[in-house]
């Protein structure tokens, strides 16, 4: 009914965020395997009708999408657990076709923040998120209609730094009681980003709270300080601020 009003300003307006907000709430809130099979089949209608609206301007609603159909994939239902790997199949197919067979550079951005962030939220990374993975990967290598184009590696690749990302968290799991040896691996992950500050930013984040809870103020200050800088650094080469010289040298001083 309200379709020309949500697709206003590459859909990105306020009646958007709440008819998104509205389908992330099913998601939110504990339903049945048989409700939530209709709110997959409402989301990939949802997702097929605006993709504009995750793959286009702000990463908002991409990112939120992502970290919710995350959180199901670790669900103790199979079904509920097949249902969110294909839909997350789809988001990401539809991601590759918006952006005229190229990349799936956004979705694969935010899945991979996404998974940083689960690993401290809902402690994800077991037997039945890694299910989750081989049926996105079953997906990949089946799909006739991809086998001519770099669509089917771009997801391996994607679910193979997934996997990477919760081996390193299983590392420190097994150091959480040595918190010097803990956030030297989350420094390591960080760096590992160095090229995706988004994804940086996640674990220096994650470092500042480890730091703080064992009472390192300093320590989490120096994180948030580095956050800043590569904040400022990113807004300098958007030219949006001119005040810091190169490599942040202000922020150095501090």
């Amino acid at each position: 009914t309200f379709q020309r009003q949500l697709q206003q300003s590459d859909c990105q307006n306020v009646l958007m965020k709440k008819v998104f907000d509205t389908h992330m709430l099913f998601l939110q809130i504990n339903q049945s395997a048989a409700a939530l099979k209709h709110v997959f089949a409402a989301l990939r209608l949802f997702v097929g009708k605006f993709p504009s609206a995750f793959f286009q301007g702000q990463a908002d609603l991409c990112g939120s999408l992502c970290y919710e159909i995350l959180k199901c994939c670790n669900h103790r239902s199979r079904s509920t657990q097949t249902e969110a790997s294909a839909l997350l199949y789809f988001f990401m197919r539809k991601n590759f076709e918006f952006n005229k067979q190229k990349s799936i550079v956004r979705s694969h951005l935010q899945l991979i923040k996404a998974v940083s962030q689960l690993i401290a939220d809902a402690g994800i990374g077991g037997s039945r998120f890694q299910h989750s993975l081989a049926i996105i990967n079953n997906f990949a290598n089946g799909d006739k209609q991809m086998k001519n184009v770099n669509f089917p590696a771009e997801v391996k690749d994607l679910t193979k730094r997934i996997r990477t990302v919760l081996m390193a968290t299983a590392q420190m799991k097994e150091h959480e009681k040595d918190p010097e040896m803990l956030v030297d691996l989350q420094y390591s992950l960080a760096n590992s980003y160095a090229s995706t500050p988004e994804l940086r930013r996640t674990w220096l984040e994650s470092m500042a709270k480890i730091h703080a809870r064992n009472g390192d103020l300093s320590e989490a200050a120096m994180c948030y300080i580095h956050i800043a800088a590569l904040i400022a650094e990113y807004l300098k080469r958007k030219g949006k601020i001119h005040i810091f010289k190169t490599n942040c040298v202000s922020i150095n001083i501090i």
